[in-house]
């Protein structure tokens, strides 16, 4: 991916796509919530007739979770409404649907946008990536735990399941007390909701059907977010090299998703202009990218996509992504 443009004047051009539309976002809470809880019951419903039915019901209801957490997203971002309490009342209250709390994840989140290729500045709301040279020093049980981390058969499964479910109930070190105030009343309500479901349609029902969704819905979304940065050509620099503009555009990938997909998603695929300006609501993120040449980059397609599969080290003498197999002319240099 190629910067197409000098970045001079992509302040003023993402400006004009920074506010948000009341009815529009509106709308889209009806058209994702409302769905979501139908689908909810209806799964319970298919219980009846079979788990293959309500594992079949699963998938579509992920979909609208995953399409829940990117109003939740763009609620962290303030870029959801335009009164700065909405946001916060809205993206709390889904917070408990997709089980994140609303402001230690707004507060990584943002840190995530700040340092995003930074090599000097990694750690915080992303998916660990240490370099070859990082990774060679690293203590065999490190090493092990890193391959695990990074093996897709986890990270996009049971890796994803355990962040949203797990460890999302926990404070991070760098939280101050509104984060973890956070946390505590998002655990809190979450297990009274958790209680009354429970109690209403009996806890083997409850499980039959949330497992499902969630595992769906969490690997989709750690897959989507780690498919935006790790990609054939992105961007990594040290601090002292890093510039945002090429962070956002190239560092970030547009996810050429099929409609569905896209509607389903949020149009978060287009995520270099909203690295590049996370104001800019998720509904007009395909605006601005057909209405400015600057921002209509190489596609990252799905078959191509499948590439960050392989990915597990950055190299920072050849300046990509690479396998674990590029390790052994690393060894073979050293003997």
């Amino acid at each position: 991916m190629t910067e197409k443009n000098s970045p001079v004047r992509w302040q003023a051009i993402v400006a004009r796509y920074a506010m948000p539309d009341t009815w529009h976002s509106v709308w889209q809470i009806l058209n994702s919530v409302v769905p979501f809880i139908a689908m909810w019951a209806l799964m319970v419903v298919s219980l009846r007739v079979g788990f293959w039915l309500t594992l079949l019901l699963a998938f579509p209801s992920a979909g609208f979770m995953v399409r829940m957490f990117i109003i939740f997203h763009d609620c962290c971002h303030g870029s959801f409404f335009r009164d700065h309490r909405a946001n916060e009342i809205v993206g709390s209250l889904l917070g408990l649907l997709v089980m994140t709390p609303f402001y230690q994840w707004k507060h990584d989140h943002a840190i995530h946008h700040a340092t995003a290729g930074d090599l000097d500045r990694r750690g915080t709301g992303d998916v660990l990536t240490l370099t070859v040279k990082e990774y060679l020093t690293l203590p065999w049980y490190k090493k092990f735990g890193y391959r695990i981390l990074r093996n897709p058969l986890i990270l996009f499964t049971v890796g994803s399941f355990i962040d949203f479910v797990i460890l999302q109930r926990f404070a991070t070190p760098t939280a101050g007390k509104r984060e973890r105030t956070s946390v505590v009343w998002t655990n809190v309500a979450l297990a009274a909701l958790v209680i009354i479901l429970m109690r209403t349609v009996g806890w083997q029902a409850f499980l039959l059907v949330e497992i499902p969704i969630l595992l769906i819905a969490t690997s989709a979304g750690v897959w989507l977010f780690y498919v935006q940065h790790n990609f054939e050509g992105t961007y990594w620099a040290r601090h002292d090299q890093w510039e945002f503009f090429k962070a956002s555009v190239n560092g970030s990938s547009f996810y050429k998703l099929p409609g569905i997909l896209n509607w389903f998603t949020g149009n978060i695929g287009y995520h270099h202009i909203h690295h590049l300006s996370p104001k800019i609501p998720n509904y007009k993120l395909p605006v601005a990218y057909r209405e400015n040449p600057v921002f209509q980059i190489q596609p990252l397609t799905i078959p191509k996509s499948l590439k960050s599969l392989g990915y597990r080290l950055w190299d920072e003498e050849q300046k990509m992504l690479v396998g674990f197999n590029v390790l052994r002319n690393y060894r073979s240099k050293s003997l």
